[in-house]
């Protein structure tokens, strides 16, 4: 019990930078959403349930619009095509738990937490549910009420573009990105997913930009050829961490 007790508090102790990073994009989505026709419960019942972060953005700005269905739904289907990546990538990480903790576990993938459990189990530690949940649960819960509270008084905070607080997101990822460089072909790939990112922005448009960018990532690696030293790097990484 005070083994799982401590890899809780461990996953919780990696969960604070995430809370304060994504606090300003809680707030922005439930000020957005009660601008767009939402009331305060739907706005937290959709953080809660959905749990999407920018699918939920682009969502409650597409039904402003009065926009199809069926576009609605493409469009937060390919803002949110990377889940399906990060799920195949994390499960071989958390195969080992029973098939209802996998269930809770992929509800609360989301970008930060594929990322930190990819790292963990990269440095030959085991990827617990308590550790897991310790990281999970304190993001998923400020996140609602966060959503909450922007819905409530959203209208009396500055737009975050003004302060600069839009800017501590993706700061994060960009230190999550940085973390995984000692990987074999790590730059080829960031930057072929990052050129066309930005011209899928430009030509496309958003959100398709996000999948679009991660595809050519994907696709970059899968086409790249494993070479044997990568093989023995990535051995001896191993062994020396355990």
């Amino acid at each position: 019990m005070s083994d799982r007790r401590g890899e809780f508090w461990q996953g919780a102790r990696v969960s604070v930078p995430v809370v304060v990073a994504s606090a300003p994009f809680a707030i922005l989505f439930g000020a957005l959403a009660i601008d767009n026709g939402f009331s305060v419960a739907e706005a937290t019942l959709m953080s809660a349930t959905i749990y999407g972060g920018a699918s939920q953005l682009v969502g409650i700005e597409l039904f402003g619009q009065h926009v199809a269905p069926w576009l609605v739904v493409l469009s937060i289907f390919a803002v949110n095509f990377r889940h399906v990546l990060y799920s195949a990538a994390v499960g071989k990480h958390i195969d080992h738990w029973p098939f209802l903790k996998q269930a809770i576990g992929y509800f609360f993938l989301v970008d930060p937490q594929y990322a930190e459990a990819e790292r963990r189990g990269e440095g030959g530690h085991e990827v617990t549910f308590a550790w897991y949940m310790g990281m999970a649960v304190p993001i998923y819960v400020f996140w609602v009420a966060e959503s909450a509270l922007g819905a409530l008084f959203g209208r009396l905070i500055p737009d975050p573009h003004a302060i600069g607080l839009d800017f501590l997101l993706p700061i994060y990822f960009l230190g999550l990105v940085m973390s995984f460089r000692k990987r074999p072909r790590w730059l080829p790939i960031v930057v072929a997913s990052a050129v066309a990112s930005m011209v899928a922005y430009k030509t496309v448009g958003s959100p398709w930009h996000v999948s679009i960018g991660a595809l050519a990532g994907v696709l970059l690696a899968a086409a790249l050829p494993v070479r044997a030293d990568d093989a023995v790097d990535d051995e001896e990484t191993v062994e020396v961490v355990s």
